[in-house]
């Protein structure tokens, strides 16, 4: 008997959220009102930040502290090459310059590949807290303050992720004008699509929340909530960033989940770690000294020198084991529309380069069962004992 296909990701919903987006339906008021600025109200709760806008995807998010700012024609932003084209894309959008930084062995930003990237137009630091590992926010607040730049953190992968002893974007602790969340179906709170931005600048935080829907003074909840007004001003060139009720319907209960979520890939990753003890051909990823993994992703690395094969027959025999993988991420030079600025000096990142040939993140998530991790850890040992042997044969032949 064929053994069931165990997806890279799975999200995890329940009642809780059938009810609510049923409400929601019942309610008769589908788009932005009393159900979004509740998720809104409970998440700046959750992280600590003093203020909280939910917004359409990740990527609004990241567009939206960035057009805010005023950051655009003329202006540079530093960021990681390993993310999302969201990430840079954001950056594009405002008609700024991405920059890309080097990483660090933590697949996160080097700072002092940051700092050798500054010049005088450099305006922001946009660092990636990949896979729900927080990046060395110290060092980066350190470079903010010293060139006079703004910080705004993507964390899409990282809801759940600690700084030191706190969230991030929370009051205390935190130096960053913004911080960008994705509720994406596969993050670890999902809405479908969506996202959140929190600062604790409220100037910001009122400036974002005007552009958000198109520019308008208020938005269309606001209006109806003072006895069904239907006057209106627009008072800047927006966007159509708002979240809907009820795709909030759907992230109050995921957030009430979170930390539960979290347990959960914590206990994933640490059954991966004992089942992939002792592995030559691969090494694991490891917990954060300095704050809270959220683990969004399992990414181990291929010691690609042990083995005959390389990452990408290497997930393809995952995939005949019926196991989903997949990579985070396809470097941004590597991208058609970033080529022709690939080989610039200020854009060469052979550490980005060099990790992203041996990456695979492994299915991790809430509803991946200890059998799942069982199953995904003995294929990636079979693979593995498979390409040591032909390579062994390899050399005495």
């Amino acid at each position: 008997m064929t053994d069931p296909y165990i997806p890279f990701s799975r999200p995890d919903i329940g009642d809780e959220e059938m009810r609510e987006v049923t409400a929601v339906l019942r309610s008769g008021w589908l788009t932005t009102g009393e159900r979004t600025r509740r998720f809104e109200q409970e998440f700046r709760a959750y992280t600590g930040a003093r203020h909280a806008l939910a917004v359409s995807s990740g990527t609004a998010a990241l567009h939206l502290p960035l057009a805010a700012l005023g950051i655009g024609v003329g202006h540079e932003v530093i960021t990681s090459p390993l993310t999302f084209c969201a990430t840079v894309g954001a950056i594009m959008h405002t008609g700024a310059t991405p920059v890309l930084a080097d990483v660090g062995e933590d697949g996160n930003l080097d700072p002092k590949s940051v700092e050798a990237r500054i010049t005088r137009r450099t305006r922001a630091i946009l660092p990636v807290h990949l896979a729900g590992y927080p990046c060395r926010m110290d060092a980066i607040w350190s470079l903010a303050r010293r060139y006079n730049l703004a910080v705004i953190e993507d964390a899409a992968h990282a809801a759940g992720t600690f700084y030191g002893d706190h969230h991030l974007g929370a009051v205390e602790g935190s130096a960053s004008d913004a911080v960008a969340f994705s509720f994406y179906a596969t993050k670890n709170i999902t809405t479908a699509e969506g996202g959140m931005v929190t600062t604790n600048r409220p100037e910001l935080a009122s400036r974002m929340r005007v552009l958000a829907l198109h520019g308008i003074s208020k938005d269309a909840w606001n209006r109806y909530a003072e006895h069904g007004s239907w006057f209106y001003q627009v008072t800047a060139a927006g966007f159509k960033y708002n979240l809907s009720d009820v795709q909030s319907a759907i992230g109050i209960p995921q957030l009430q989940k979170l930390e539960r979520f979290i347990a959960a890939r914590r206990a994933r990753a640490e059954l991966y770690h004992e089942k992939l003890a002792g592995l030559e051909e691969v090494k694991l990823p490891r917990e954060c000294p300095y704050g809270r993994h959220a683990w969004h992703l399992y990414i181990v690395r291929l010691k690609l020198e042990k083995l005959a094969i390389g990452r990408n027959e290497f997930i393809e025999r995952l995939r005949r084991r019926r196991v989903g993988a997949s990579v985070h991420f396809i470097p941004i030079q590597l991208h058609p529309f970033f080529a022709g600025r690939a080989g610039l000096r200020q854009n060469r990142c052979p550490r980005s380069l060099a990790l992203y040939e041996r990456i695979i993140s492994l299915p991790l998530y809430p509803s991946l069962t200890g059998e799942e991790v069982n199953r995904v850890a003995a294929a990636v040992r079979e693979i593995a004992a498979a390409a040591r042997r032909t390579r062994a044969v390899a050399v005495t032949e």
